[in-house]
């Protein structure tokens, strides 16, 4: 019998609240990864309406499509720009880069590395790494690498810029992060297995890109500080958020329908799930260097403001995870202050 799973429908409590807590985004320019479902899409339609320009960076599929016609129906004003990139191959995301740099001619206020898949089969992509780092990190990595200058001429004629990485409570399943699952070893990396308790090759590998996702925000506060650029660098974590995400995984085996049903009855709503990104993206009291969302290990309630953690935010991870980085890319990442 084929493993299926529908979404529960839970409570949006606070989102409302944040939302209109949050200033006009008039005159700035956002791009999102992720966003034809879950919290990229709730993200891209929220920026939209606050008045933002939005880039929606998403692999050409007709859920794109579809996504794109529901988000301008939604938000009738809305100033959106698809932009086709697969995460899952590098040169997808440098052929999307020309059309990033053609709609952002005034700059990057924001860049929303939202995207990502969770608790997949131990496969490589065209590029030779496991397909949820690259996804998840490495491509997030590349592309931050190309739209810095965006980035840095944004902070300049608006004094200030953001990037905003996505990780998620997962990081504490893996205290560690370990060069191997950063190299080009994609489907030989721990196999297929998967248990209730969140154990096995599929969740290791998927803990191991959310340490990423903050070692890599630790990596570009401290580089950020350092060049006295006006670019803020923070990371978000939704708590235990329905999604696509669950769906995606069960589909795949990396979950149960039936514990997976069960687990989400103490998550929280899509909306209330993107209250940390949208904290990052548009809250002026969001520093740079901070970790957003319900609590450290929190599974749901409104987002609030953490330091980074030590186990990821110390110079041995953060050297390391800079170093593969760029040698996954093949392209050494520099950042100077124009």
């Amino acid at each position: 019998m084929k493993n299926s799973y529908t979404k529960p429908n839970l409570d949006t409590k606070y989102f409302d609240d944040l939302f209109n807590s949050l200033p006009s985004m008039e005159n700035k320019t956002v791009a999102i990864t992720g966003t034809t479902s879950g919290l990229g899409f709730y993200a891209a339609e929220s920026v939209a309406k606050l008045g933002a320009k939005v880039l929606l960076l998403n692999r050409p599929s007709t859920r794109a499509e579809s996504s794109l016609n529901l988000l301008r129906q939604n938000c009738a004003n809305g100033n959106f720009h698809r932009v086709d990139c697969d995460l899952q191959s590098f040169d997808s995301v440098k052929t999307a880069f020309p059309k990033i740099y053609e709609i952002c001619s005034d700059g990057l206020d924001v860049l929303c590395n939202n995207a990502g898949v969770m608790a997949l089969k131990d496969k490589a992509t065209i590029d030779g790494f496991d397909v949820q780092m690259q996804t998840n990190h490495l491509s997030h990595f590349l592309l931050t690498k190309l739209c810095m200058p965006l980035l840095e001429k944004a902070s300049q004629l608006r004094d200030e810029a953001r990037i905003v990485n996505h990780s998620s409570i997962a990081r504490f399943q893996t205290k560690r992060l370990k060069e191997k699952f950063l190299e080009k070893k994609g489907g030989n990396l721990g196999g297929d297995g998967g248990n209730l308790m969140f154990g096995g090759g599929r969740w290791e590998r998927y803990a191991q890109t959310k340490l990423a996702n903050a070692a890599f925000t630790a990596c570009l506060h401290e580089k950020l500080q350092k060049n006295n650029s006006k670019i803020r660098a923070m990371v978000a974590h939704p708590g235990l958020a329905e999604s696509d995400l669950q769906s995606t995984t069960v589909e795949d085996g990396g979950m149960g329908s039936f514990f997976t049903k069960y687990l989400m009855k103490f998550g929280q709503s899509e909306k209330d799930g993107t209250l940390g990104l949208l904290r990052c993206i548009a809250d002026p009291k969001i520093n740079s260097g901070s970790m957003v969302g319900p609590g450290l290990k929190g599974m749901k309630g409104k987002a609030k403001s953490f330091s980074l953690e030590s186990f990821y935010d110390n110079p041995e991870v953060k050297s390391m995870l800079w170093a593969k980085s760029c040698e996954a890319i093949g392209e050494s990442f520099e950042i100077y202050v124009i």
